[in-house]
Order: structure tokens, then C-alpha cells, then sequence
């Protein structure tokens, strides 16, 4: 490749720019720049020739105009191997360009922003950037665009080693991160703007919409996987550089994630982020909860939760909402688990916890996403996340007896979750513990049954959480049959006044909570 001999910078996140330019200057690099990226290297003793120097025209239109520029395009697009096109860049004196440096206006930052105006929303939608990180991709055996800053340390030092070349795969490298920026970069000005309606006065008034109008998903591959959820299938993680949650989450500790490993971690996390009040933990197999529990302490919170069905703990996934300490680690040391996800872990808890080699431990960050996302062949169905939590003044107690206060806390347990178990669901709980729970049936009260034939706590004095209505009242009286002796369900089923009668002859309790928790 190549010798850069010229490279125009151009930046709107400045971090690091001005010493990847001095390392660029002393390898004899010419740098040509513009607006606030050219004052800064100036100020920085650096040589700069600014952009309008080179093209013989100012920057106008208030910054609109800098960079779309025949010189600045034909700089950058001229093929170095193509006599024509070196014959017409001499003619008209145009300067070859070998490196681009360019990001682009923080369209993102600003469109997050609450109540942002639309003419501002409009001229962070940067034009020159992107065309010129196009034009040097395009044109990458020649030209090197850099578009992330991350790059600048690792591009210095190939550089320094090249004697001011970089190589094929470097600059190929560079071409598809380019594209991929451009693409993220153009999915997030026309998601934002879809939701921006004009009337017959040309009046933009921003008026988002439930669900967008369009939804655009750019994704870079952050690790491929060994395989998918079988060994027979190819699989790899997609997420943004700045994601929290699992996606996100930084691994301290063992072997290679799996895409069930991610999986299960996720269904684990999303569990026991219902739960901020008391320390708590969970336990999920095949994306369903085996044990959960809260306590005054996150150790005692596992016992509980353990305790629940300690066959299927067993390879199971764990997520707690608190930092793990040496204590919970040495409960979870006792038997073995696939992957843990926590806020953090304290140094003697990891000292436990690495004993374990294969042990996968995850420090996460929460992250509220605005909608869920799942696969059907040829689309996407996207939905809003279901946020909503119970609260004791918008259910309505529909049976002659209310609840009493420990059951209100048990139904309050059961509801979140239910929440998380695949439906058709099922989960006995007290006021700090799942008892057992009946998983993914085609019928409810076979969910019933199978709840209370994998029961090994007594479910005598439990309540039952249902994450539907119940469509008969034999669902019901199993779960009485079984010791519950108050229930909390979604209502609205043709059959709610027979399942009412029922419970008030069996003496249970019953909430109505209008909201369904279908998980499928």
C-alpha cells in the first residue's frame, strides 16, 4: 500500500484527535482540516492547511457548505492506478487525499434529547461527513477513512511500524466499519423523523407514535458465537458500542458465551430487575424461572430460592439485583451453574466464584429498552415493553373475602413472576418465595397440576399467580386442592363469574389485575 502523504480531518468528537494528528505530523503526513477540528490542531502547534485554502472557496451557509468540494471529492475518489484519472486530477490540480478522519454531528445525542426542535434536529443531520466517508470507503485500496476514535491508537502504531502505511486488511477493515457507521448513522435520522408529521400550514409537529412508523436495526457483530441454540447452527451477538444489559454486560470470568448462555442470562436479568426493594435471586432454566426469591440478605435470598426445585437449579443460569458477596458466593459454589449476572461482585466473592474455571460471571448495567424485538420469517414484530407493575390500587378484589396483608404481599410476588414464566403460567409463591411453578402447557390446569407435582416446598397457605384469565374454574380449584388460598389473575374471561363462584365457595381470595402477562 501506499505511503499517506495527505489526510483531512474533519471531527465533531474531538477526543484523541489531536494526537493521532501529531503522530500523523511526524511521519511527514500533510493535514488539511476544517472549522473547530482545524482551530484546535492550530492551537495545538500543529501545521494545518484548512479546507478552503485548498479548495480556493470559504465555508459558507453557515457551515453547510465546507467539504462538497471537487477538489475534496476528486482527492479522495481518484483511483491511483487509473492514468485517466490521474491525468484529470493533475489537470485541474487537485490534491490527492490518502486519509479521511471524519465522524459525523451527534445526530443521536441530539434527537434524544426531550422537547428538541425540529429545525435543530435538522441541521445536526450532518451532509459533508457522510459523503466523504462514503467516497474515501468506496475508494478504499487508496484511501484510509477513519471513523471512530477507538482506532487511533492501533492505527498509530501500524503507521509507526509501516513507515506511514497501513495495510490491505487495515484499510478494508476501515472500509466496512465506514459503511456500517453511514448505515447506523442514516437508520437513526429516518427512524427520528418518522415520527415528525407536517400539516397544511407547513407546520412540522413531532408526534411519535406507539410503534414506529419505521424501524431500522444496525446492528456491528460484537462476538460470534460458537453456535446457536444448537451445535448444527451459526449464531453471533449484534449490539451497539454503548449497550447496557446483557448485550452489553462485561464478563469477568470464564469460558466462552453461549447464544443459550445469552439467552438464559437475559430472561434471568430481565426477572430480577422486577425487584429493586429487597436483595434478591433468581434461578432460570430454558428461560423459565426454577427458583426465586427475597430476603434481608442476598445469601438468604438464594437458599430460598435454591430450595424451590434444587434438581433444575442444577446447570441452571442465576441473576441477582444486588453486588454478589462472599457469603452468596459460597451458596453458589455448592453446586453447578452455567452463568451468573449481578450489578458487581466483591473481590472475595470472585476469588470464590474463579475457582470455578468454566463459571461465566457477568457484570451488568440496567438498560430500559422502549421495545422488544423477535424474528418470524421474512420480518420483525416489534412491540413496546411491558413495564407495567402491580399496584394494589388499580386491581380490583373481586371475591367476598380481600385478601389479608401477607397474601397481598404473596400475590405481589407471584404477579412479577408470573410474569416471566412462558405461558400457559402457573407459579405458587408465598410473600418472598416462588414456590413451584407450571410452565409453557397448551392447558392451564395441566399447568396447575404440573406446578404442584414438581412442588417440593408445601404449598399449604400459598397463593396462585395465573398470567391469564382462567378459562374454567377447574384451574382454580386444583390450585385450592393444592393449599392456595388466594389468587391473582388478569380477568376478562366469558367464565369469570363461574370462577368467581368458585372461589368464593372454596373461601379464597381473588384479584382482578386487567393486565395480561401472555409470554410466548
Amino acid at each position: 500500500m501506499a505511503k499517506i502523504r495527505r489526510a483531512l480531518l474533519s471531527v465533531t468528537d474531538k477526543q484523541g484527535i489531536v494526537e493521532f494528528a501529531r503522530v500523523l505530523a511526524t511521519l511527514g503526513v500533510e493535514l488539511v482540516s476544517t472549522g473547530g477540528t482545524a482551530k484546535l490542531l492550530q492551537q495545538s502547534g500543529l501545521a494545518v492547511t484548512e479546507v478552503a485554502a485548498l479548495t480556493g472557496f470559504p465555508e459558507m451557509l453557515d457551515g453547510r457548505v465546507k467539504t462538497l468540494h471537487p477538489k475534496v471529492a476528486g482527492g479522495i475518489l481518484a483511483l491511483r492506478d487509473n492514468p485517466h484519472h490521474m491525468q484529470a486530477v493533475e489537470a485541474h490540480g487537485i490534491p490527492l487525499i490518502d486519509m479521511v478522519v471524519v465522524n459525523l454531528y451527534a445526530f443521536e445525542d441530539v434527537a434524544s434529547r426531550p422537547g428538541i426542535e425540529t429545525h435543530e434536529l435538522i441541521e445536526n443531520i450532518d451532509i459533508g461527513g457522510p459523503s466523504m466517508i462514503r467516497a474515501a470507503a468506496k475508494n478504499f485500496q487508496d484511501v484510509a477513512v477513519v471513523t471512530d476514535s477507538a482506532d487511533y491508537v492501533a492505527l498509530a502504531a501500524e503507521l509507526h511500524a509501516k513507515d506511514g502505511q497501513l495495510s490491505f486488511a487495515t484499510h478494508w477493515m476501515l472500509a466496512r466499519k465506514a459503511f456500517a457507521r453511514t448505515a447506523a448513522y442514516d437508520a437513526a435520522i429516518s427512524a427520528r423523523l418518522a415520527s415528525i408529521e407536517s400539516d397544511e400550514q407547513g407546520q412540522l409537529r413531532d408526534q411519535p407514535a406507539p410503534v414506529p412508523a419505521m424501524y431500522n436495526l444496525v446492528l456491528p457483530r460484537k462476538q460470534a458465537l460458537r453456535y446457536g441454540e444448537n451445535p448444527h447452527q451459526q449464531a453471533a451477538l449484534y449490539a451497539a458500542a454503548d449497550s447496557k444489559g446483557i448485550a452489553g454486560a462485561r464478563q469477568l470470568h470464564g469460558k466462552e458465551l453461549s447464544y443459550n448462555n445469552l439467552v438464559d442470562l437475559d430472561a434471568a436479568w430481565q426477572l430480577v430487575s422486577e425487584f429493586r426493594q429487597r436483595p434478591t435471586s433468581v434461578i432460570i432454566k430454558h428461560t423459565n424461572p426454577c427458583g426465586s426469591a427475597q430476603a434481608d440478605t442476598l445469601g438468604e435470598s438464594y437458599r430460598l430460592a435454591f430450595a424451590c426445585d434444587p434438581v433444575s437449579a442444577f446447570g441452571g443460569v442465576l441473576a441477582f439485583n444486588r453486588e454478589v458477596d462472599e457469603e452468596t458466593a459460597m451458596e453458589i459454589a455448592k453446586t453447578f451453574v452455567e452463568a451468573v449476572a449481578a450489578p458487581g461482585y466483591s473481590e472475595a466473592a470472585i476469588a470464590v466464584l474463579s475457582a470455578k474455571k468454566n463459571l461465566r460471571l457477568l457484570a451488568v448495567e440496567a438498560q430500559q429498552d422502549a421495545f422488544t424485538v423477535k424474528s418470524i420469517s421474512g420480518g420483525l414484530l416489534v412491540q413496546s415493553t411491558g413495564v407495567e407493575t402491580f399496584r394494589r390500587e388499580t386491581a380490583r378484589v373481586v371475591t367476598e373475602r380481600e385478601p389479608t396483608e401477607a397474601e397481598w404481599k404473596a400475590l405481589e410476588f407471584g404477579w412479577k413472576l408470573v410474569k416471566h414464566v412462558k405461558s400457559n403460567a402457573i407459579v405458587f409463591a408465598s410473600d418472598c418465595q416462588g414456590l413451584s411453578v407450571g410452565a409453557g402447557q397448551m392447558s392451564r390446569v395441566d399447568s396447575v397440576k404440573i406446578a404442584a407435582m414438581k412442588a417440593v416446598l408445601p404449598l399449604k397457605g400459598s397463593v396462585v399467580a395465573s398470567d391469564a384469565f382462567f378459562p374454567f374454574p377447574d384451574g382454580l380449584e386444583e390450585a385450592a386442592r393444592q393449599g392456595a388460598t388466594a389468587a391473582i389473575q388478569p380477568g376478562g374471561s366469558v367464565k369469570d363469574e363461574e370462577v368467581i363462584a368458585a372461589a368464593n365457595r372454596l373461601g379464597m381470595a381473588m384479584v382482578f389485575t386487567g393486565i395480561r402477562h401472555f409470554r410466548h
